[in-house]
């Protein structure tokens, strides 16, 4: 069965230069975003995630909910093993499936046909796992042809609808899945919907990071809200996010009165 566990794990990013005086200055003057501070060596650093701890089980569907730079992104990166936690534990049972960048790994002077291969493979299938599902994600793309051409040669839509349907293929036991995700144009999106709700309905463990209440109260049953890097709420969804909606409507009217004050 599939799990994740999570203890006092935190993730910082050191700047440099120019690049940390910057970035000083706007998280200095925002409501969100990491924290910003020095590390023992008297780096900038970015405290990106802080102390984070919560389990997961087989079945759940969380949703992670935050402002930007809340740092939903970064701990999907985190679960996915992308990002190395600078303090704490990771103990994951189940083979994980990020779909987010999924673009990451295509090669623009490899053929359509090949980048199956290549994403399948940094999905973790196996080569012969990818040839048997070639030709279900070659029909799923509608590109035909154009298989045969580099990437190179593609337009914006057509890369999606590829990376789209080799990304959907696999069958996951963790899912992490970002809103950003997308599937090109108009036509394509419908089939794609249902592709993606039969994915996410394989999945054991669902974790997904978006700014769409609706999607988020369709597909998870658990939320855990994020602040500056930390878990500030974590319970059913519902009320997660009515009690977060609640802290943005204060929030608006605080600063409407602010602003109305000077």
């Amino acid at each position: 069965m599939s799990s994740i566990d999570v203890q006092n794990v935190s993730v910082s990013f050191p700047l440099y230069g120019g690049a940390a005086r910057f970035l000083r200055n706007r998280l200095m003057s925002s409501a969100t975003g990491g924290r910003v501070g020095s590390d023992k060596r008297s780096r900038t650093v970015v405290q990106a995630l802080e102390n984070i701890s919560f389990s997961v089980s087989h079945g759940e569907r969380v949703a992670l909910i935050g402002h930007n730079g809340a740092g939903k992104t970064t701990l999907l990166r985190v679960l996915s093993g992308i990002y190395p936690p600078l303090a704490g534990r990771i103990a994951i049972d189940g083979r994980i499936a990020p779909i987010f960048d999924i673009g990451l790994g295509m090669d623009p002077d490899a053929t359509g046909y090949d980048n199956i291969r290549i994403r399948g493979l940094y999905l973790g299938l196996s080569r012969r796992a990818v040839e048997a599902r070639i030709a279900e994600i070659a029909e799923f793309t509608e590109l035909g042809p154009f298989l045969d051409m580099p990437m190179r040669t593609y337009s914006a839509g057509m890369q999606t609808r590829l990376s789209f349907a080799v990304s959907t293929s696999v069958d996951p036991e963790i899912l992490l899945l970002d809103e950003g995700i997308g599937a090109g144009d108009a036509s394509f999106m419908e089939r794609a919907n249902a592709r993606l709700r039969s994915f996410v309905e394989r999945s054991g463990i669902l974790v997904l990071a978006s700014h769409d209440s609706g999607l988020l109260a369709r597909l998870c049953e658990r939320a855990l809200r994020l602040e500056h890097g930390r878990i500030v709420d974590d319970g059913p969804f519902d009320e997660v996010m009515a009690r977060f909606e609640e802290d943005q409507h204060l929030g608006k009217e605080a600063a409407a009165r602010e602003a109305a004050s000077r």
